[in-house]
């Protein structure tokens, strides 16, 4: 008898076992660090530039959170004055957000420059950022004064006093803001960071965390009779003045970025005025439980950053021709749509927690972690969702019609992403039992 056709199966049944070790081997190992791995493929780097500079902003908007809860006798005092607080962070990420977006593209094609001169990039972005800082933190004003009412708010301070808070607290805030933006965009040249991996989250902390100690000092200035008047005039004829100089100027990239970010602006100003009306009509829930409170810069800047991180994201691949603007997302869209989603369960939680701990350290009222935690995941899972959908489609639809999804994107993510923030909050307060 021939041993060779026995060895062969032998043989042959080592391999088949052998192969159907090895094809099994992957679902026995797999655990959940090297599914996210898996998912995120080569930008695990990019993952953890991101939730490190999320993080940042959770600790920043915690300690602005805690600010706000601090100061509810001078929003109880002044009518109106919550109704701006979300518009005026929000409109700091708006901006500076877009520059920072703006400038990792520069980052990326190379033609990054760090210059003072007017006529460069670099420059003409500078003064954009202050022009429009100008002449939003004015309508902004106006608006308030004009839609409260509209919403059923009644009593508002006077549009004098709102533009003078508006105007004022804005431009204290926006010099650090603008030095934060400029400093990250320059180390990310030095180090080799993806800047819009870190731009957005940061910006979004220090907007937090300096924007409202700004708009407090600010309403020392309120009801000055011989002062407050002539201030609110001042602020609007500058604004005019400053967008007919831009206009005139003759820095091409200066009036486009003006021209492109103006109507975005106002539209995203009047839904986060809406926001802040969401958040002033139920000013009682959160007065009584404090650590909510805390909670609501938090949640508002996480959605909206990594929103905004997704936006700059498929804007550079846009401008670089990796992915094309399609209804349906191409492969290398989808991925960054994962790498939010992958972001947001983390962070919310952190909100949560830090929340929690916040309030308990300056003995204020909290409904507890879990509750906290549950109202923190609810309303960043549903904002983050609206986030993505409108992150993608805003910069196609930008790219589309020819106009710099780098300008349009953030913006347009973060005003609508801060009103799902706050009305998703509204709702997570009544399912977790708070009203």
């Amino acid at each position: 008898m021939n041993p060779r056709p026995a060895r062969k199966r032998r043989v042959g049944a080592v391999r088949k076992m052998s192969s159907e070790r090895t094809l099994h081997r992957p679902a026995v190992r797999l655990h959940p660090l090297g599914f996210l791995r898996g998912l995120l493929g080569p930008d695990v780097i990019g993952a953890r530039q991101s939730l490190s500079a999320l993080a940042v902003s959770s600790v920043t908007a915690t300690a602005a959170g805690v600010l706000l809860a601090a100061v509810t006798g001078t929003l109880e005092r002044m009518p109106g004055l919550l109704v701006l607080v979300p518009a005026a962070i929000g409109m700091r990420g708006d901006i500076f957000g877009a520059l920072g977006s703006r400038l990792a593209t520069t980052i990326h094609a190379g033609t990054f420059r760090a210059t003072a001169r007017r006529d460069t990039i670099v420059g003409q972005n500078v003064i954009a950022a202050a022009v429009l800082t100008l002449v939003t933190a004015v309508v902004l004003g106006v608006m308030t004064k004009v839609l409260a009412p509209v919403f059923g708010l009644s009593g508002i301070i006077g549009v004098a006093d709102l533009i003078v808070v508006s105007v004022v607290g804005a431009e204290l805030a926006s010099v650090v803001v603008l030095m934060v933006t400029l400093g990250l965009a320059t180390m990310s040249t030095r180090r080799g960071w993806d800047l819009d991996n870190v731009s957005a989250p940061v910006i979004s902390a220090v907007g937090d965390v300096v924007t409202l100690p700004a708009l407090f000092l600010a309403s020392y200035l309120v009801g000055i009779t011989a002062l407050t008047p002539v201030l609110a005039a001042v602020s609007t004829i500058g604004a005019a003045a400053a967008t007919v100089w831009a206009w005139r100027s003759g820095l091409d990239q200066l009036w486009a970025i003006l021209r492109e970010s103006m109507p975005v602006l106002c539209v995203g100003g009047f839904v986060l005025i809406v926001a802040g009306v969401v958040i002033e009509h139920r000013l009682e829930d959160f007065i009584d439980k404090r650590a909510v409170l805390i909670l609501v810069p938090a949640c508002l800047a996480a959605a909206g950053a990594i929103g905004c991180i997704l936006s700059g994201r498929l804007a550079s691949k846009l401008h670089l021709g990796v992915i094309e603007p399609r209804a349906l997302p191409q492969r290398g869209a989808r991925f960054d749509i994962s790498f939010a989603f992958v972001l947001t369960a983390p962070v919310c939680l952190l909100n949560g927690v830090l929340a929690h701990v916040a309030a308990a350290a300056f003995s204020l009222s909290t409904p507890g972690p879990l509750r906290l935690v549950a109202i923190s995941l609810v309303g960043g899972m549903i904002a983050t969702a609206l986030a993505v959908f409108i992150a993608y489609y805003g910069t196609v639809a930008a790219t589309r019609v020819g106009v710099d999804p780098d300008t349009i994107g953030i913006p347009l993510v973060n005003s609508t992403v801060d009103l799902a923030g706050a009305a998703a909050l509204v709702l997570a307060i009544g399912w977790v039992g708070l009203s």
